[in-house]
């Protein structure tokens, strides 16, 4: 017999707009993320455009939005501009390879546009200079008339590009990167670079350089920086050396996104701030900090290594554990979220030279991406929760985060007369009989869509052989309760009448 639960569903308890920026993607020069994976020159498979880029990668990114790179600590971007021919190798200092720089600015802007999503860029900010990332920027978002705007439309694209979103920097605090800075010497370089960057494009977003949000690094930058930036990132790849703690994990990125929101409070109360600031119309300044998460997954490095290339294989688990984030960046108000990476490189998509595989975790980004917009409900679960130990990459979490164990993990959005109820249950043995308890005035029509993400074996796996994980779309008699296997995804879509 099932277990029980319930979720309360109130279509006017509205905590917000649901970013459509939260199915955002990353990609980086890592692996075959890129050269092998959204572009492919070489590709004798017919499989690409007239750019050399995955015809197929494309179409699967169109479904569930990706875009921005990551430049790491030790990219040089004017290597990657020009005639390919006269573009100089260089080694890779962050992943020990080397970067070709065929695939450069122009070419991930084209890609971009070609892929009809906003682009973002990181800076170098441990090998490269202020200097350089103005040349950059000017580049990329400046008028003709000036020498880098002029080299843009030299190299065939006399109109600027208007990046919006720019951030300082990429995981500066870590002893693996090129430039390793304290929380506060990178704090006052970043500040620097922001009131200069935004001398020449004050339209640009600044993205600060944070860290899971549960550190003094998140803090410490934030409080200096808070005049300068539009977003604070955080990171987090979690893992578990068994089911119940791989599902689970992903709470602690709500803890850092909830601490982090205060962080972001204490720095805009900060009394050495001074008097409110002004905007340019006389009017007191609402600037506020946003969360941009950008990068986020299942990762376990110990079976997929970043120095060969990092593929993982992903389980039925991982698709839940990678739900219960997007679960989380809903239920959070989330400005931005980037799932790391985009192709090859802990990926939902892996390619060959002759086809592409969608793994367990692309449905679920999928069925979020597609379903899941428009205002998120303030939603309550009734259920029984996990207890158990997390395993030892976070043993603290056990306590931490035990109020967000619950083996029903539930978020809602209304879409115009559409309501949509995402229902991960992370029970690996048990079913449960989940009541949705509707309230208002409103009704639901006496038929729903459900779509269900699922395997018996949670270990299962999509290979080039077989795909036993797919989303499975069925109709339904609405009769006010959703049953879910154990192990599984389900989407309900009510029409409220």
């Amino acid at each position: 017999m099932p277990l029980q639960a319930s979720i309360q569903l109130d279509p006017i308890r509205i905590q917000g707009e649901i970013s459509p920026l939260i199915y955002s993607g990353f990609t980086e020069h890592m692996g075959r993320c890129i050269y092998g994976g959204i572009y492919e020159p070489d590709n004798k498979a017919g499989l690409i455009d007239e750019h050399g880029f995955r015809t197929d990668v494309l179409q699967a990114l169109r479904d569930i939005k990706a875009s921005p790179p990551d430049a790491s600590d030790s990219y040089r971007w004017e290597d990657g501009i020009g005639p390919r021919a006269s573009r100089p190798a260089r080694l890779e200092l962050a992943w020990l390879g080397i970067e070709t720089n065929h695939f450069g600015t122009d070419e991930f802007m084209t890609w971009c546009d070609t892929l009809g999503t906003e682009p973002f860029i990181c800076l170098n900010m441990g090998t490269g200079t202020l200097e350089s990332a103005l040349h950059w920027l000017e580049y990329m978002n400046g008028k003709v008339g000036t020498y880098w705007a002029d080299q843009r439309a030299t190299n065939g694209h006399p109109e600027p590009y208007g990046v919006k979103y720019v951030a300082l920097g990429n995981e500066v605090w870590g002893p693996w990167q090129v430039g390793q800075a304290t929380a506060i010497d990178y704090a006052k370089a970043a500040k620097q670079w922001g009131k200069a960057l935004k001398l020449i494009d004050p339209s640009i977003k600044l993205v600060s350089c944070g860290k899971e949000g549960t550190d003094d690094w998140d803090l410490v930058v934030l409080m200096e920086c808070f005049d300068v930036i539009d977003y604070h990132s955080l990171h987090l790849y979690t893992r578990g050396p068994q089911h119940e703690v791989n599902a689970m994990s992903p709470a602690l990125a709500e803890r850092g996104i909830r601490i982090t929101r205060e962080y972001i409070n204490l720095a805009r109360m900060a009394k050495d701030r001074g008097p409110p600031a002004y905007d340019w119309d006389g009017k007191p300044s609402t600037k506020d900090v946003g969360i941009c998460f950008d990068e986020w997954n299942v990762w376990n490095p110990d079976i997929a290594p970043g120095v060969t290339g990092a593929e993982q294989t992903y389980t039925m688990s991982d698709a839940l554990a990678v739900a219960a984030y997007l679960n989380i960046f809903i239920r959070t108000g989330t400005e931005i979220a980037c799932l790391a990476q985009s192709v090859n490189v802990i990926s939902p998509l892996m390619t060959s030279p002759t086809g592409m595989l969608k793994q367990t975790t692309f449905f679920a980004v999928e069925l979020f991406a597609r379903f899941m917009q428009g205002k998120a409900l303030d939603v309550f679960v009734d259920c029984s929760s996990y207890v158990g130990t997390m395993g030892i990459d976070r043993p603290w979490s056990a306590h931490m985060c035990k109020d967000s164990f619950k083996w029903i993990d539930s978020t809602a959005a209304l879409d115009e007369n559409i309501l949509t109820v995402a229902i991960i249950n992370r029970h690996p043995q048990e079913a449960f009989d989940v009541a949705l308890n509707l309230a208002g005035a409103r009704e639901a029509s006496p038929e729903v869509d459900v779509y269900e993400l699922h395997d018996d074996n949670l270990m299962a796996v999509n290979t080039w052989e077989s795909q036993p994980v797919q989303i499975k779309h069925s109709k339904a008699k609405y009769d006010g309760v959703a049953t879910l296997k154990a192990g599984s995804l389900q989407l309900v879509r009510i029409t409220l009448v």
